[in-house]
């Protein structure tokens, strides 16, 4: 397995091998670019996301700034909405569904560090998957941490730190994000 292989299937491996190393760099030139296109000049800003992210669906609007580690490890569903200034560290796979909004100052992560001292000075991390369902509104300066998955039609509360997987139709705040009450209409 080359080191994007190992990324993608969770196991420890290294970012600084030569291809990730060259791919990063890619994006930052795509995100140069794309964070400088004026604001207004929509069609233009169409064209250079779907250039970036793995997969865009229809209706997709990403506020500027952006930042991405990689943008190929991303893909979003239909009538996406991401606001300025967040960040999918994307070295693993997101999974984003349609009809999903994201406020400002949200970040979420995929990479994780090693545990051992010894790995971890050798540059060696992990990724784990985030997945974000259908409906979901997370709001301002809300962190999703590694392996997260964020089930449909949930709301995300601003400022929550999410560390474990929120189950559908749920409201969850809070350091670190808990379910606090569903969101499931009664019969």
């Amino acid at each position: 397995m080359n080191e994007k292989e190992k990324s993608h299937a969770g196991m420890l491996y290294q970012p600084g091998d030569p291809e990730l190393v060259a791919d990063r760099a890619d994006t930052v030139k795509k995100l140069y670019e794309y964070n400088n296109i004026h604001p207004l000049e929509h069609e233009a800003r169409q064209v250079a996301i779907r250039g970036l992210l793995g997969k865009t669906g229809d209706n997709c609007v990403l506020e500027q700034p952006l930042f991405c580690t990689y943008g190929y490890n991303t893909t979003v569903g239909d009538n996406f909405f991401l606001n300025v200034n967040c960040k999918l560290m994307d070295s693993g796979k997101i999974t984003i569904g349609n009809n999903v909004f994201i406020a400002p100052n949200v970040c979420l992560i995929t990479e994780e560090h090693a545990m051992d001292v010894e790995q971890r000075l050798a540059g060696l991390e992990y990724t784990h998957p985030v997945n974000i369902g259908d409906n979901v509104w997370i709001c301002a300066g809300a962190i999703v941490l590694p392996g997260v998955t964020i089930g449909a039609n949930s709301v995300i509360g601003a400022g929550s730190v999410v560390t474990k997987d929120i189950p559908p139709d749920s409201l969850a705040v809070g350091n670190p994000c808990k379910v606090i009450r569903s969101l499931k209409k009664a019969l």
